[in-house]
């Protein structure tokens, strides 16, 4: 890695880092077990009502386990429970919730950030420490490309972890080298970044996606 791509990506995760500090916060999120299960099998039919209650057993069985373990389980689960897709048919600009993600058995990169942090608010993980973060993947080969994972403060000075579906382990953002932070958004609807304005198709997307969970039985 050159010295400015290593300069530029540590930059951008102390930027967000700082900014981590003063973020807005969304309260925690509540499940109704039933509704959700109705609403997958009525709308999405047995294969998803099946992958419903494959999620609501994880959680049930992590509830207990320290945070950190929390954090390399859920990540495991939605890495290995849904297939990457780089095109899904949906609304322009939607973001999909978790039954969603579930029924349809694949996902882009938002989707499995997207069901990481609902499965860590469920759990009881406060979500004040959870960020939507846009990256740069920089593969071996290849040119970089737009990519989405969920970053995870323990506390607002500290590194984040990333629960990334390109990689099966939970890492400190200092061992990521192939990940340049471009700028990260909160639960409250705020973009984190001191060069950029809150987009308002971004935060509109994010509003749509909370008031569909809500008719899923997932109550944010």
């Amino acid at each position: 890695m050159s010295i400015p791509i290593r300069l530029a990506r540590q930059a951008g995760w102390a930027v967000l880092l700082c900014l981590a500090c003063w973020s807005s916060a969304a309260g925690a999120l509540e499940l109704n077990p039933d509704r959700l299960r109705h609403a997958a099998e009525t709308r999405y039919g047995p294969q998803a009502l099946q992958a419903v209650a494959a999620w609501l057993l994880q959680l049930h069985n992590d509830a207990a386990l320290p945070e950190r373990d929390k954090l390399e389980r859920v990540n495991d689960f939605w890495n290995r429970s849904i297939l990457p897709a780089q095109t899904i048919a949906r609304p322009a600009m939607d973001w999909a919730t978790p039954l969603e993600i579930l029924a349809r058995g694949q996902g882009a990169y938002a989707d499995y950030a997207v069901g990481k942090y609902f499965s860590l608010a469920v759990l009881g993980v406060p979500v004040d420490r959870l960020r939507f973060i846009y990256v740069e993947a920089r593969p071996l080969e290849g040119h970089p490309v737009p990519h989405m994972v969920l970053g995870y403060y323990a506390t607002p000075s500290a590194e984040p972890l990333v629960l990334d579906n390109l990689a099966a382990a939970v890492l400190p953002a200092t061992q990521r080298p192939d990940l340049i932070p471009v700028f990260s958004f909160s639960a409250g609807g705020v973009y984190l970044d001191e060069r950029r304005a809150a987009p308002a198709d971004r935060v509109g997307r994010w509003r749509a996606l909370l008031a569909r969970m809500r008719r899923e039985g997932l109550e944010p």
